[in-house]
């Protein structure tokens, strides 16, 4: 194999293996007969942590009374049925169950479902919810999914609303509340609790056992499926649904500051209070699976009641990266990119939305041009650096008869052999790490193609977006033109690459194998990220062409000192 080619990969290792040091990020629900729509399955959690006693709690508060949302109780024979209320925002719509005082779902109005329905986004089915809630007191567990809440108080200050709920306990009683920002995502949740046993007890938060595909390819969509957990000391990591066994149960311990259930471009998370109360610990457990996808998971989340009482944020909405960033405690890396190579691809990926979203709002262009210009503006601030490695490259080149001459010559005296070689270094100026800097080119771009390519599997940026025949970049090119595209120039920058240069047989089975392959690759991959990839190479063919025509004019005989 040539020996540029392994450089090349060392390099590559190098380089990854040191951006983290530069660039690192920082460190269920009962069944009422009255309402089968709130149905799901139990999960058996039971808290691990027990807090020290606590002060006697106070007095509940109550919320002013206001007129805000449109609600409904039936009554049948004298049994009350729950109560939907809906609150709507400007870029949301709310439904909550007086059965548990828990939101049932939330509708997007910002996001069509690409799946052909023509509907808004909504995050779970009429079978699920979005949250549960479960009480763990020392002396009794209290499954709150099966309380029938009361509305207690409705409230709006300027653009703020507010809910309130209100349900009597056995020996006590519990009040929940949800607060809302018109322009916000972002539901403020607290809760107080009045009972003896409270200064011991847990409040149990139980996610969505799934997410609501809208996504033309729901397949792709589900395979996404996953919970991802923020431990107050490490970074942030997921589980996907996929990796759960059907009733395996993981235990992750805390403190934690954030867990959250997310699918391809849409995310639940349940996040505590800056300088609040973390959650203990959480428990994941696989669902029952129907064929070969995982659809069903569950996840709960414990909270300690402090002061009797308990809060933490509820965000429903898209994986939008500067939207997440601004909540901060690391919830942008709620999505964590690259696997196992976490570590590695995440700063990566970090740098390279953050230059795309900067572009796509200074230039007002659609991501389909963004990702072109993109492409071309990496190859034309490299061009330089490329320029300069291409020709210490050819200088090698014509360096190596003599340098093979020598070693011949002083093969059974390694110490004037090397003293040989040294010395025609220094007559052209050169020294034997020079040969590194031939590789730069190779091994540049790679890590912004290795981040772009997981950026495109979760990006929600490039959801939808149309660029010329494309319906949209996050998905395959239905005709496959563009991975040709890739293919054809990716082969058309190899052989010119081999003009003028010594016959290598070598490369010249790899300019025909390595296209051929990375097409079959690229086949089924994003739209855009071939666009990309395709541009690079385009991009990159002129100055191959002026330096292999550079290659012919200043080639040497073998065996002759330039």
């Amino acid at each position: 194999m040539d020996k540029r080619f392994l450089l090349a990969l060392t390099l590559t290792a190098i380089v990854v293996i040191a951006t983290p040091w530069l660039f690192g990020t920082r460190p269920r629900q009962g069944n009422n007969p009255a309402a089968d729509t709130t149905r799901v399955a139990d999960s058996g959690v039971k808290p691990t942590v027990i807090p020290p006693s606590r002060p006697k709690p106070p007095a509940v508060e109550s919320i002013p009374a206001a007129g805000l949302t449109d609600s409904l109780t039936r009554r049948d024979s004298g049994a009350i049925l729950p109560e939907t209320t809906r609150v709507t925002l400007p870029i949301a719509e709310y439904r909550f169950s007086s059965l548990g005082a828990s939101p049932i779902s939330v509708e997007l109005k910002s996001y069509k479902a690409l799946d052909g329905s023509k509907r808004n986004v909504e995050l779970v089915s009429k079978s699920r919810r979005l949250l549960g809630y479960r009480l763990f007191l020392p002396s009794d567990t209290i499954d709150l999914n099966r309380t029938q809440f009361v509305l207690d108080r409705t409230s709006s200050a300027g653009n703020t609303k507010a809910l309130a709920y209100r349900a009597n306990i056995p020996g006590g009683n519990v009040v929940i509340r949800y607060t809302f920002a018109p322009d916000s995502y972002l539901v403020r949740v607290s809760g107080e609790v009045r009972h003896p046993d409270v200064d011991s007890g847990f409040i149990a938060v139980e996610l969505p056992t799934g997410l609501q595909s809208a996504e033309a390819d729901s397949l792709d969509d589900q395979q996404h499926l996953a919970y991802a957990i923020k431990p107050q000391r490490e970074n942030a990591h997921g589980i996907p649904f996929s990796k759960l066994d059907p009733g395996e149960t993981r235990l992750e311990p805390g403190p934690i500051t954030w867990i959250a259930a997310k699918n391809k471009y849409f995310i639940v998370g349940a996040l505590t209070p800056n300088n609040g109360v973390p959650f203990a610990e959480a428990q994941i457990t696989g669902g029952a699976r129907t064929g070969r996808r995982a659809t069903h998971a569950s996840a709960v989340a414990i909270e300690p009641l402090r002061n009797s009482g308990f809060a933490f944020e509820l965000y429903t909405g898209p994986q939008e990266w500067r939207r997440l960033l601004v909540l901060g405690r690391d919830f942008e890396n709620s999505n964590p990119y690259g696997g196992f190579l976490q570590g590695v691809v995440q700063p990566f990926a970090t740098i390279v939305m953050r230059i795309l979203l900067w572009m796509r709002a200074t230039l007002n262009l659609s991501y389909g041009w963004v990702l072109v210009i993109f492409g071309i503006a990496v190859r034309l601030l490299l061009w330089p650096l490329n320029q300069k490695a291409m020709r210490t490259s050819m200088k090698m080149s014509r360096l190596q008869p003599e340098l093979s001459e020598i070693q011949k010559r002083y093969k059974s005296d390694p110490q004037r052999m090397q003293s040989e070689i040294m010395r025609v270094y220094r007559d052209h100026g050169m020294s034997p790490f020079s040969s590194l800097s031939g590789c730069l080119p190779m091994l540049l771009p790679m890590p912004i193609l290795f981040a772009l390519f997981f950026v495109f599997q979760n990006t929600i940026e490039f959801r939808g977006v149309p660029f010329l025949w494309l319906a949209d970049i996050s998905l395959k090119d239905p005709y496959f033109i563009v991975p040709i595209v890739m293919g054809l120039s990716m082969f058309l920058l190899s052989i010119i690459g081999m003009r003028n240069s010594p016959p290598n047989p070598q490369a010249k089975m790899m300019a025909y194998v390595l296209p051929v392959m990375m097409t079959v690759f690229f086949l089924n991959l994003a739209s855009g990220l071939n666009l990309y990839y395709a541009v690079q190479n385009l991009t990159a063919i002129p100055q191959q062409w002026l330096i292999s025509n550079e290659r012919g004019k200043n080639a040497t005989p073998a065996g002759t000192r330039a």
